[in-house]
């Protein structure tokens, strides 16, 4: 076995160079066409059911309005009852020929159950199951006072999403329908004080790549990873180190610093126009992507950085951090933050 090793660890990375030299170029070419081909003929989703999972607010809301202008029958869920009838109502006047709200919450496995059985009740079928529940904690790994607190995160943002999708998937089996994941690029690139955040996003791809794998073409899924989207989150709504829910601009600025912020909406079709297309993996705005590619280079160089741009010696405020500075530059917010960031109208409920 020693043996063997000892050649695999010569062997394996100069066959596996070679052979992404010699074959990459082709494949390259054949995933251009493969895009193109899926790109003309996208599914067509008018009449079909799609159920979305965290709709009161963000992406999940945009992405039902989108599904709505497409013609699908919608069964939205999310913990604020009035803020999901009223994306109901205007995923109807926008197209959907129903859209129904189903107050849930989505890490209680009955509120999921529910949610599901609600779309089959009424419309005896399931095509798509999209999920853009989440909760972001902020905070220093060790300035938590009881770490307990950020359980929300691995409740909310991957258990929620593993009970929704195992009563959603014997439906979906039936339908050769699809998942739609809003995961974040959160799962590669680590930033300070949003450790359980990060590890919850990175669960869920993990997760959903292994269902890919058993699913196999009964159940498509597209994972998505958007980078910084206008929503609740980069408003500046977080978990904080109580475990409390706040609103905190000046806790926002130093975690998400001078990154421009994608329109939701634009997102959401983005999103949307990815899961018809067929897309396995999807990250929005597409840019955002090369970062995955600079931490697996330079993964020394990008842990250094963050330490160095977002972390405050021992004493210093959080807001003395450089990543709050060049955000606070004259100008910097009004160039990369849409004004519903900048000047944001939320509450901590």
């Amino acid at each position: 076995m020693d043996l063997v090793n000892a050649f695999l660890n010569i062997f394996a990375p100069i066959f596996t160079v070679t052979t992404f030299f010699v074959f990459f170029p082709a494949y390259l070419c054949f995933k251009s066409l493969h895009f193109f081909w899926r790109s003309i003929f996208s599914e067509n989703v008018a009449g079909k059911v799609v159920v979305i999972a965290g709709a009161s607010s963000g992406i999940g809301e945009h992405v039902a309005y989108e599904y709505g202008k497409r013609g699908a029958f919608l069964v939205i869920g999310a913990r604020r009852e009035n803020a999901l009838r009223e994306v109901a109502e205007r995923a109807y006047l926008v197209g959907s020929p129903r859209a129904i709200p189903v107050p849930s919450d989505i890490s209680k496995v009955e509120d999921c159950k529910t949610l599901i059985q609600e779309a089959i009740n009424q419309f005896g079928r399931l095509d798509h199951l999209v999920m853009a529940a989440g909760v972001t904690p902020v905070s220093m790994f060790e300035d938590t006072f009881q770490v307990t607190n950020f359980a929300p995160a691995m409740d909310i943002n991957f258990w929620g999403l593993a009970y929704a999708t195992y009563f959603a998937a014997p439906y979906l089996r039936m339908t050769k329908g699809r998942i739609v994941v809003i995961a974040s690029s959160a799962s590669w690139l680590n930033a300070p004080r949003l450790s359980f955040y990060n590890a919850s996003k990175a669960a869920v791809v993990s997760f959903f790549e292994t269902l890919r794998t058993e699913f196999g073409s009964d159940i498509r899924i597209t994972l998505v990873t958007p980078g910084l989207v206008e929503s609740e989150m980069t408003k500046g709504k977080f978990l904080d180190k109580e475990g409390k829910m706040v609103v905190d601009q000046d806790m926002r600025d130093v975690v998400m610093s001078a990154i421009p912020i994608e329109l939701v909406g634009r997102c959401a079709k983005a999103i949307v126009d990815g899961a018809c297309r067929g897309d396995k993996y999807l990250t929005v705005p597409p840019w955002f992507r090369t970062t995955f590619f600079i931490k697996m280079m330079l993964p020394e160089a990008t842990d250094w950085f963050n330490r160095w741009f977002s972390i405050t010696e021992p004493g210093i405020p959080a807001t003395e951090a450089i990543s709050k500075k060049v955000v606070d530059l004259p100008g910097v917010k009004d160039i990369l933050w849409p004004d519903s960031v900048r000047s944001p109208k939320i509450k901590a409920n």
